[in-house]
């Protein structure tokens, strides 16, 4: 992933520093990415997530299946259906609102409104932080929708 994001760290950045609230959450930097639609957040120095934008976002496809900008119900249809596939281990999991995850791909399918709509935005994270999401990024890295 770093090799894709070269292109993209060279883009002018703003930084947001989120400080923990009660110690639930470590210091989190965000690195917003306004023209190429992405947002990294760091921890500790290293890379903790990228959020990618639904609407201005670059594509991101998995065995020919798009992730940014899909319906989310359809989306998440495919993520069970691709868990059931790979056997019996922990595959699919679910954030508070039921907000699908995969933990082979790393990612968590949030949402963001397009008007009327809902659009898939992947947030994508370390295996590590799929057991403890809410904590492992600031509540302003998910959508509020």
């Amino acid at each position: 992933m770093s090799t894709a994001l070269n292109d993209i760290t060279t883009e002018t950045q703003r930084h947001t520093l989120h400080q923990p609230a009660l110690g639930t959450v470590s210091m989190v930097v965000e690195g917003g990415y306004p023209k190429s639609g992405l947002k990294l957040y760091y921890r500790e120095e290293r890379l903790a997530a990228v959020v990618v934008d639904a609407l201005r976002g670059p594509q991101v496809v998995v065995a020919d299946i798009p992730l940014v900008g899909r319906v989310p119900s359809t989306l998440e249809k495919w993520m069970i259906d691709r868990a059931e596939a790979r056997g019996p281990h922990d595959e699919l999991t679910y954030m508070d609102a039921d907000v699908p995850g995969s933990e082979s791909l790393g990612d968590v399918i949030d949402v963001q409104r397009a008007g009327y709509h809902l659009l898939s935005r992947p947030v994508f994270v370390p295996l590590e932080a799929m057991d403890d999401l809410p904590h492992w990024l600031p509540r302003e890295a998910w959508s509020l929708c």
